[in-house]
């Protein structure tokens, strides 16, 4: 489990150099039925993890009545009853909440156009399953689209903060920064995985730090967002009011407890598999960060990595996600159950260039959160520094080639 991975390990020890491939290439590479959208496919993945929610839900009715009939017939300990009790509540909640992460995924793929190629259906699948898990479906999507699309400067989505923002300017500052407890480690990075998607929604937590004071994914009037997206922000908000009214007239009905225990639980699960993908798709010591003098949509959409998490389960309910990010990355108009095909022909063309990472994901989430701490004030390649101040590959800059990318390869509307 705490083993590097061969590619990961390869790459730290070659100095990076920027991809020499051009969009030209890569475009030539794939095929162009590709990019046809099926709606049938796209709606059978929606019933697919939906009916997964639901029955994990009719599932966790049984558990309390069914750890109690078996400590009746068997004639449990108390210590035994108690640890099948819990047992089967954790094994819910991990199940259900890889299931809700998934009705997440396809929200985000709803919000690239790619569950079917009319817009009404790819908006009402993605609202509704967003609205469901608390997340501002037309809010998040303007974010994120940005993320697609962006440099340092203007990126959306774990922006690197500077040895200037951080207030470090002698080692020993850095030190005394960054010197800590594993045991405290542990928790602000358990901390990060419960409720940094919440951060992010409310305070632009690890936002885009030029975004002014106050900016959040639930005023309509947020510098996120254009004017004439005004109304769709409230409508994403009177959803997440609706949903929250049914989940307290649950509570009044059932007990908070049940309420808990059956969607609170499962929902912080749910955003952790939500935050680790995200956060090891562009937080990894070998992966550049570039800012507006050397980015190009091609470079920026290369600075990725993909990432086998959780196997075939990931695959099926994170709908290639994390297995295929550096082909979404390029080609957000390509449906995710068409990805598999893109990362392959991909691999052809770009060579060293394609960056992969069979690291146990846990592992890997662990060494990114204590080794990408900060990056330098000037620069335009920039990597992430270590504690000790430190990069893991140093970086050979070679000039860029400027190429038009189509506005559907950048953003999907």
């Amino acid at each position: 489990m705490f083993v590097e991975g061969a590619e990961y390990l390869k790459r730290r020890n070659v100095p990076f150099s920027p991809p020499n491939v051009t969009w030209k290439e890569l475009r030539a590479a794939i095929p162009l039925e590709l990019y046809e959208k099926s709606t049938l496919r796209g709606l059978v993945s929606l019933i697919q993890d939906v009916t997964t929610v639901w029955a994990l839900y009719v599932l966790s009715l049984r558990i309390d009545s069914f750890a109690e009939n078996v400590n009746h017939q068997f004639q449990l300990s108390y210590p035994a009853s108690v640890g099948l009790y819990w047992a089967l509540w954790a094994l819910y909640w991990v199940s259900q909440s890889i299931a809700m992460a998934g009705c997440w995924c396809l929200g985000h793929e709803a919000g690239h156009q790619n569950i079917s190629k009319y817009g009404v259906i790819n908006d009402t699948v993605g609202y509704f399953l967003h609205t469901c898990l608390l997340t501002p479906y037309f809010a998040w999507k303007r974010s994120h689209h940005t993320h697609h699309a962006s440099s340092i400067e203007r990126d959306e989505n774990y922006v690197p903060r500077t040895r200037t923002e951080l207030g470090i300017t002698t080692m020993d500052q850095l030190h005394e920064m960054f010197e800590e407890t594993p045991l405290y480690t542990l928790g602000r990075l358990l901390v990060m995985q419960l409720l940094g998607f919440q951060a992010y929604l409310l305070f632009n937590t690890l936002g885009c730090p030029r975004d002014p004071p106050g900016t959040n994914h639930f005023s309509p009037s947020s510098a996120l967002f254009r004017k004439d997206e005004y109304y769709k922000i409230v409508g994403s908000n009177f959803g997440l009011i609706v949903v929250s009214s049914v989940l307290t007239r649950y509570g009044m009905q059932f007990g908070f407890a049940a309420v808990l225990k059956q969607y609170i639980i499962p929902y912080l699960l749910c955003h952790h598999w939500i935050v680790m993908l995200t956060f090891l798709h562009h937080s990894d010591p070998t992966i550049p960060h570039y800012r507006a003098g050397e980015w190009t949509f091609l470079r920026g959409a290369l600075a990725t990595v993909d990432r086998p998490l959780l196997g075939f389960i990931g695959r099926m309910y994170f709908h290639n996600v994390s297995h295929d990010h550096i082909g979404h990355h390029l080609f957000t108009a390509i449906p995710y159950y068409n990805q598999p095909i893109v990362t392959e022909k991909l691999k052809s063309v770009l060579g060293e260039h394609y960056n992969y990472d069979s690291t146990n994901t846990f592992y890997a989430l662990y060494r990114s959160f204590t080794q990408c701490l900060f990056i330098d004030d000037d620069g335009e390649i920039l990597m992430y520094r270590n504690r000790e101040g430190k990069t893991a590959r140093d970086v050979r800059v070679v000039p860029k080639v400027q190429e038009v990318v189509p506005e559907v390869e950048v953003q999907s509307n």
